[in-house]
């Protein structure tokens, strides 16, 4: 009883630190530095070697943290890997991904085994366990950070196939380099028990590797069949957490079952089954979105938990003695990385700039690369905790340069687009004609949200008053000479609030000689509506809409204050098909934001009726509704991929 009491008192000791840990990250966010490195610093400030709130005592006791993390850690690596995604371009990066796994696996393996003698904690291990650590340190050099590169991404407004290659490698390896640790660690504990290779070794690690996907696909069955049940949120996560968990206990179970009653070991890595479990729902069961939305939930709390807990466990005293070791494995990894770009993307024909600057977004390390390393640190207690100590450092400094890189990647291909201040897309200028009431008011409406506007009137600039941040064109008249020189190309709307007459003249030009934009025309004569509707133009009745709008927030208040724009934080978005591995997608497999709705689907003009196996053409506009960020994200999904024609 008393042990117990140990472990809950170090338990909620802990989560009273990760509240602090979570608080004191934020800061490093404003310093453009990732929230992990906030965790691991908070870490490393309440260990042993300086506050001591988390003691060299109490870490044993949270060692189910670390297990709880570790399960959730793959989890969320295998919702990552979404197949209907991911083979769109899965040959333009299978080179890319091939060079970063064997290159830098062999480069960092021939590196360490060279300077082995120089190292000083590898040089008075035997051969077998010199080369055991080479072969687990450049297991985890492979590891990347598919969080840290979707962040980068989303805060670039990134689109283009650099970008595209970069993550869909970013994602696989991180799945991959999973199923090779299962490998590496196997044959790692076979020559540290000084166990000669033979045939048989090959056979186990195959029997392993059966065992691991058997156990993965009973635990996703299992899950899948408890998410389809109408249970609470609360308690699906539970079931989340709970089976994650389970898998540690039970792998080691079946370990010690081995060892028994069979000639030879089963070593099962329980995180290559939490990321079987999780690929295998996330695309072959009805469960995905639901499944989506727990491991997103849960992410922030288990994250501040486990990078906290991995700064406490860093050994300072060793890094103090050996942070020239450290940065001599933060150059084997960079080689190996660089040498695996080059070959990759020479094999793949990608342009030359491609292959210079390929390595630059897998520096970034985070996730399932700490949670290799705990791994190595807990099952090989002789010498784990120094090389463990050595490459969360290694991590740290890859967490510190890796997104500027990565930024600055981005930057030099050109792919990125928050260049242009606006939301939604690279444009968004509206043109109004007409200066009056309606048209200023108008203008600070759009201005609030991020539109560039710019207003054409035929009132002279003397008794014009300037609208603050919209440009003012001032034309003599609505001929076809005054709108050339507007250049009305460069609008994505045009507004217009003149007479009927007037309104159609430029509609009609608008019609005849630039093609398809949205012109929404103010009607003053209801005799008027059909031949404006002829050419396309969206039309505002005034002595209706009034009325039409009362009557839609009887029938509908809370869909009617949604699209007026009286709900905070959300609005709604017309986005058009334009990237070409969207052509052909079915809508139920569109990876969309959780908080986004698809309203409608208009085709060729016609709003057609939708389900979720409708497939998407080129063309196609969607309206969506969500929160602000959601549907930026959403514009920028659905944008022309412009590098890749």
């Amino acid at each position: 009883m008393l042990k117990f009491e140990s472990f809950l008192f170090f338990l909620l000791a802990f989560f009273w630190v990760v509240i602090g840990s979570s608080q004191i990250a934020k800061y490093f966010q404003k310093i453009r530095l990732p929230l992990i490195t906030g965790f691991l610093i908070s870490g490393v400030i309440v260990g042993p070697f300086f506050l001591k709130l988390v003691s060299n005592k109490a870490i044993p006791n949270l060692q189910i943290i670390n297990d709880f993390s570790l399960a959730y850690i793959a989890f969320a690596a295998g919702v990552e890997l979404y197949m209907k995604e991911i083979l769109s371009s899965i040959k333009s990066i299978l080179w890319n991904t091939f060079g970063q796994l064997v290159v830098t696996f062999a480069v960092s393996v021939f590196l360490i085994l060279l300077l082995a003698p120089v190292i000083p904690f590898l040089s008075d291990l035997s051969h077998n366990n010199v080369l055991a650590v080479a072969i687990l340190t450049a297991t985890i050099f492979i590891a990347r950070s598919p969080s840290s590169a979707i962040a980068i991404m989303n805060e670039m407004r990134a689109k283009g196939r650099f970008t595209k290659t970069a993550i869909s490698v970013t994602v696989i390896k991180d799945v991959l380099v999973i199923l090779i640790f299962a490998i590496c660690f196997s044959i790692a504990n076979t020559l540290v028990e000084g166990v000669g290779f033979s045939y048989f070794l090959m056979v186990e690690l195959f029997i392993e590797l059966l065992a691991t996907f058997g156990m993965g696909v009973l635990l996703a069955k299992v899950m899948g069949f408890l998410f389809s049940l109408k249970l609470h949120q609360y308690i699906k996560i539970a079931v989340l957490l709970g089976f994650g968990y389970l898998t540690f206990p039970l792998s080691r179970y079946i370990h010690h079952l081995s060892q028994l009653y069979l000639p030879f070991e089963i070593l099962i890595e329980p995180l290559l089954v939490c990321i079987l479990v999780s690929f295998i729902i996330v695309n072959y069961s009805r469960q995905r979105i639901e499944f989506q939305i727990i491991v997103e939930k849960v992410g922030p709390a288990i994250y501040a938990a486990f990078f906290t807990l991995a700064g406490s466990m860093m050994s300072i005293d060793v890094l103090a003695n050996a942070w020239k070791i450290a940065l001599l494995f933060f150059f084997i990894r960079l080689i190996g990385m660089i040498g695996g770009s080059l070959l990759g993307g020479i094999i793949a024909g990608d342009p030359k700039l491609f292959r210079r600057i390929g390595w630059m977004p897998y520096v970034t390390q985070a996730g399932v690369s700490l949670a290799l390393v705990m791994v190595v640190a807990e099952s090989f207690p002789e010498w784990g905790n120094e090389p463990a100590t050595i490459i969360v450092a290694v991590i740290i400094v890859n967490q510190l340069i890796g997104p500027p890189l990565f930024k600055w990647a981005i930057k030099r291909v050109g792919e990125n687009r928050n260049l242009a201040k606006d939301t939604y897309d690279n444009s968004h200028r509206v043109l109004i004609f007409g200066y009056e009431n309606q048209s200023v008011a108008l203008s600070y409406e759009l201005i609030k949200n991020n539109w560039k506007v710019s207003v054409a009137t035929r009132k002279p600039k003397e008794v014009v008053d300037e609208i603050p941040s919209v440009n003012m064109h001032y034309i003599s008249g609505i001929q076809a000479e005054e709108l050339e020189r507007l250049d009305l190309k460069r609008f994505d709307t045009m507004v217009l609030l003149h007479s009927d007459k007037g309104n159609y003249q430029i509609t009609e030009w608008i019609y005849e000689n630039i093609g398809k934009k949205v012109v929404i025309v103010r009607l003053s004569d209801r005799k008027n509506l059909k031949k404006f509707y002829d050419l396309g133009a969206l039309v505002i009745d005034p002595s209706t809409a009034f009325v039409n709008l009362l009557q839609h927030f009887v029938r509908s208040p809370l869909a009617t204050s949604l699209l007026m724009g009286m709900e905070p934080d959300k609005d709604t978005l017309d986005v058009t098909v334009a990237d070409k591995s969207l052509f052909g997608m079915a809508l139920r497999n569109l990876r969309l934001p959780l908080d986004v709705l698809i309203l409608s689907v208009k085709r060729k003009g016609n709003i057609i009726i939708t389900h979720g196996y409708t497939r998407l053409r080129k063309g196609d506009v969607l309206t969506v509704v969500g929160s602000l960020e959601s549907l930026n994200k959403v514009s920028l999904q659905f944008e022309s991929d412009d590098s890749t024609e």
